[in-house]
């Protein structure tokens, strides 16, 4: 009993951590409703701005019943979600539910369009590490090596409802999850005539519309080096994500830091020099996945594919934030971003086509 409750406080400390990545500035709005749940080691929490008039009283009840339906689905601890019985190969083929799938196959989708830059099959190496279970630990060499003969985005099946992973092979949807519970979120307050509010997940924040006057609203954008905000951005009705090398470590007995977003090909944390990625699109789900994929795959190559992208129905923008203070910026993002004034030796770096 006592060690879950040491889980459940240091889970609440992480989330609390996580949640600091953006600050949501709103001076002298009304707050119609707010709520938080803590779901996937992770603090949810959205404000509404409404009309009370407008605004249906069972709404918060309605959205905790969609996250923790989603919970149960994508979980890769729980022992009864459907992930987690597709891991341990409870069933041989295991028929997914209508979101399992959709989340997998995008997972997939994202996995080939970033040639395995997201890797939703690196759970086992990212549990041996110990990011998914505390116990945290530089695995050897070889230990890695084993592992990653189970790291292989193409060796899972997905036919309609069907998955089936090799022996040894578990699949993990954290990369994803969040973001398509951001946009579920968001579903469900365009359905009930929502058109003001802000959706907090971590380290993703889901903004549905502008402030209730129509101005924009003001996201503090997290410094990797510090506590306090590196600029502001100002932006309205879609998703900013940002994943970074400070928001889950370790430091090892090497005093070295180690942080959990895994390179694929080398099971090791990704190292290209990147601090921080923030990407800004539509779909939080797209967010999530660009974020991971974009950070292990360094400025050059995450430069590349937002190029490669740009004209697509999954367009986006993005901050890299480099550990020679450099901040690359699209071109699209520059007037929306300013740079505080104690941070003006990074130097900013406007990307172009």
């Amino acid at each position: 009993m006592m060690k879950k409750k040491l889980y459940i406080f240091i889970v609440i400390i992480l989330s609390f951590l996580i949640f600091a990545t953006y600050k949501i500035f709103v001076e002298n709005k009304t707050i119609v409703e707010k709520d938080t749940i803590l779901a996937m080691d992770t603090q949810i929490s959205w404000v509404i701005y409404e009309k009370p008039s407008l605004y249906p009283l069972d709404l918060n009840a309605k959205i905790k019943t969609r996250i923790d339906e989603l919970v149960k689905l994508l979980s890769v601890t729980d022992e009864n979600s459907e992930i987690y019985k597709v891991n341990h190969h409870q069933e041989r083929d295991i028929k997914l539910s209508e979101d399992t799938k959709n989340v997998v196959l995008f997972a997939l989708q994202m996995a080939e369009k970033t040639n395995g830059a997201l890797e939703p099959t690196i759970y086992p190496v990212l549990r041996e590490w110990g990011f998914t279970t505390g116990k945290y630990q530089i695995p050897d060499e070889t230990k890695i090596r084993d592992l990653l003969n189970y790291v292989d985005y193409r060796k899972v099946s997905l036919k309609e409802n069907q998955i089936y992973l090799p022996d040894g092979m578990q699949i993990d949807l954290g990369a994803v999850a969040k973001g398509y519970i951001g946009d579920e979120i968001i579903k469900i307050l365009k359905a009930n005539n929502i058109s003001s509010a802000v959706i907090n997940l971590g380290g993703n924040v889901q903004l549905l519309g502008t402030k209730p006057n129509g101005d924009l609203w003001n996201i503090g954008l997290k410094s990797p080096n510090s506590q306090d905000y590196i600029g502001i951005l100002r932006l309205a009705d879609c998703a900013i994500v940002t994943s970074g090398n400070y928001e889950r470590y370790f430091i090892g007995e090497d005093n070295k830091r180690y942080w959990h977003i895994l390179d694929g090909k080398t099971g090791k944390p990704a190292d290209k020099h990147i601090n921080s990625v923030t990407i800004v699109t539509k779909q939080g789900k797209l967010g999530d996945a660009l974020s991971t994929a974009l950070f292990v795959m360094g400025v050059d190559e995450a430069i590349n594919y937002w190029k490669q992208n740009k004209d697509e129905n999954d367009a986006f923008e993005m901050i890299l934030i480099t550990d020679d203070k450099k901040i690359y910026i699209t071109e699209n993002l520059v007037d929306s971003f300013t740079l505080q004034d104690k941070y003006k030796d990074y130097h900013m770096v406007v990307i172009t086509l």
